[in-house]
């Protein structure tokens, strides 16, 4: 009788396992399928010259410039001439407003101290800052003083350092060169992590200092490229201007990155917001490849 029981306990053994295997077979290629469909992971990425919240009517309105960045769903933001507790723009922290207004994390550093408040530079994200350090621009003319903020992030596990700046206006390009070379060094210090840099560096693609910058870093707005023959190009199909808002003729604010960092551009354009500053934004939108 034993036999008997043991033949019939295998036989439903063996049953189970033909069904288990069945089912595995069929479960397979539909979960194959499923995850083949998963999103490559972004990070989007915004450039704004708010002009301390001054639009090109004239108003201060930060409402208006939190709600071109919310739309344009960026995950880290560089902004420059930000005031805080500045007398013209009635002592406002627009630093905080703007991070109260977006739900984002916020980090400013002033360059100057003016009208009784201070003036700089800031970073949106939305993710958790672990460090940041701001660094004084090589000044050589008498005038503002300009800055560099660093910031560090993880992203999707990876460790991005953002930096977000301003260069000087002068005609004379030497404090931008001089600018470039600091910028040059500050990267090069970030072994085996993604750098991106955003900001207003006031000055022409054509020229010296954008020649030096693009030396070691890749401009996202690549217009010499052609979309349809090298997929990895941003597919910018306008000459990149962002200022003055209201009708830009020139291309001033860039978004670069370093090459070879698992970053490719998905996308690379100028938002079309001709009243909120007198620069309009820049976004970029990145895919991140596993590193």
């Amino acid at each position: 009788m034993r036999w008997v029981c043991a033949i019939i306990i295998r036989m439903r053994l063996s049953r189970r396992l033909f069904l288990s295997l069945v089912l595995l077979t069929v479960a397979l290629p539909v979960y194959a399928e499923e995850n083949a469909g998963e999103p490559t992971p972004t990070l989007r990425v915004l450039s704004y010259n708010i002009h301390h919240g001054e639009g090109m009517d004239g108003a201060i309105d930060l409402e208006r410039i939190a709600d071109v960045i919310k739309a344009s769903e960026a995950d880290l933001v560089a902004l420059q001439e930000v005031d805080k507790g500045v007398e013209r723009t009635n002592k406002v922290d627009q630093p905080g407003v703007l991070a109260e207004l977006t739900g984002m994390h916020v980090v400013f550093e002033k360059n100057i101290i003016y009208q009784g408040g201070e003036y700089g530079n800031a970073v949106l994200s939305r993710f958790p800052v672990e460090r940041f350090e701001n660094h004084a621009l090589p000044q050589s003319i008498p005038g503002e003083q300009r800055g560099l903020l660093e910031i560090h992030v993880e992203v999707e596990g990876r460790a991005v350092v953002f930096f977000a700046t301003h260069f000087d206006y002068h005609e004379d390009d030497g404090e931008r060169l001089a600018s470039a070379d600091m910028l040059r060094g500050l990267v090069e210090q970030q072994q085996g992590k993604t750098v991106i840099v955003a900001g207003d560096l006031n000055a022409p693609p054509n020229g010296q200092v954008m020649e030096k910058v693009t030396a070691f870093l890749s401009d996202t707005y690549n217009l010499g490229a052609d979309v349809a023959t090298d997929p990895g190009a941003a597919p910018g199909t306008d000459p990149g201007y962002t200022f003055p808002a209201d009708e830009p003729d020139r291309r001033i604010d860039y978004i670069l990155h370093t090459p070879r960092s698992g970053l490719t551009v998905d996308e690379s354009r100028v938002i079309e917001e001709p009243v909120a500053s007198d620069h309009r934004p820049l976004l970029a939108v990145f895919e991140l490849s596993a590193e």
